[in-house]
């Protein structure tokens, strides 16, 4: 009996591997998820949609375009919104390419790039990070050619935390064809604290070609619910839409992305204990000798190379992300437990000098 096979595309595509479960939520600093209970006013108005879970979510999204319409400045119809940014970012992808044509991303970046792109049958070009972890956006238009359609940008970095500085992305815009879609990927927006950052609204407003993605799971700490969004010209926004599996965001979920956006002064005073952490985990690491890049998001980076899975394991009972030949990523937890971490580093650095 001979299985249908499926598409050839698949066969080098790895299955997406989500961060490994720890002795409690707590001690899981794999997977880039904010600490804090939701923002107040979440759990009531999410509950009140439990009541009406016999009925289709509003399909138009309508509540939440609003909302992020209102936030911006912008009109509705610049919004896309998906489960989570990166199912947003394989609607992008199916939507503008195919077999022939090229995307072009830095590595190491989201490990979700490459499967999304793989998946479209376009061909990936990476482009290696600099030495410090940082973006090349020199080498990255060097390697447009006449067959890219979309170059992806991720500020900060995930998983190396660096972000890629406001005059480097302007003069990367103004040398990438007008025809190739731009994304910068700001999932981690919330936590940037380097003046000299890029701006993905300001690139969007300058840039026809420019999309904005940003997320609800991490900064706003909805990321059991998975709502993410595209702002983008109406026109490329509307492809992502029709590329977007109907009814993708539940109200349950729209109640809550609103109710997040709704709590902008809590979110603000969190985000803030969340960077003072990050920013205490990284002079800690680098007292005890560690070399790390600088970050501005909610995690910290350790280029450890071959050493990335030993290390991992030696944390326990603290859960990181380990990637394999090249480094480990760790979130910044609650205080107790990034001083766990902090003392498995130490014992690490002890143990291996």
């Amino acid at each position: 009996m001979t299985t249908p096979k499926a598409r050839s595309a698949l066969d080098d595509i790895p299955v997406y591997r989500p961060g490994k479960a720890a002795a409690s939520e707590d001690h899981k600093l794999s997977s880039n998820e904010n600490p804090y209970d939701p923002l107040p006013g979440v759990m009531e108005r999410a509950a009140v949609e439990l009541g009406r879970i016999n009925r289709y979510p509003d399909a138009g999204t309508t509540a939440l375009y609003d909302a992020l319409s209102a936030k911006f400045g912008l009109s509705p119809d610049h919004f896309a919104a998906s489960t989570g940014s990166v199912a947003v970012l394989y609607a992008l992808l199916n939507a503008h390419l195919e077999a022939g044509d090229e995307v072009i991303y830095a590595w190491r970046s989201f490990e979700a790039y490459p499967i999304a792109a793989d998946l479209t049958g376009a061909t990936t070009v990476r482009v290696p990070l600099r030495a410090d972890a940082t973006h090349d956006l020199e080498a990255m238009a060097a390697a447009v050619t006449d067959r890219t359609r979309v170059v992806l940008v991720c500020t900060p970095n995930n998983p190396t935390g660096p972000v890629v500085g406001a005059a480097e992305l302007d003069r990367f815009l103004a040398a990438v064809p007008e025809r190739v879609l731009v994304v910068v990927d700001e999932a981690y927006v919330e936590f940037v604290r380097d003046a000299d950052a890029a701006d993905g609204l300001a690139a969007l407003a300058a840039h026809d070609n420019v999309v904005v993605l940003r997320t609800f799971s991490k900064a706003y700490g909805l990321a059991g619910l998975r709502v993410g969004y595209a702002i983008a010209r109406p026109q490329v926004a509307e492809a992502i839409r029709k590329a977007t599996p109907p009814f993708a965001i539940t109200d349950l979920s729209q109640a809550a992305a609103v109710a997040s956006l709704d709590a902008e002064a809590e979110l603000a005073e969190r985000v803030e204990a969340i960077v003072q952490e990050r920013d205490a985990m990284v002079a800690a690491l680098r007292d005890r000798g560690w070399e790390l890049p600088d970050t501005q998001a909610n995690f910290v980076w350790l280029p450890l190379g071959d050493d990335a899975m030993d290390f991992a394991a030696w944390c326990d009972p603290v859960s990181v992300r380990p990637f394999a030949g090249d480094g480990v990523r760790v979130s910044v937890g609650s205080s107790a437990v990034n001083a766990i971490f902090l003392d498995r580093a130490a014992a690490w650095r002890k143990e291996h000098a």
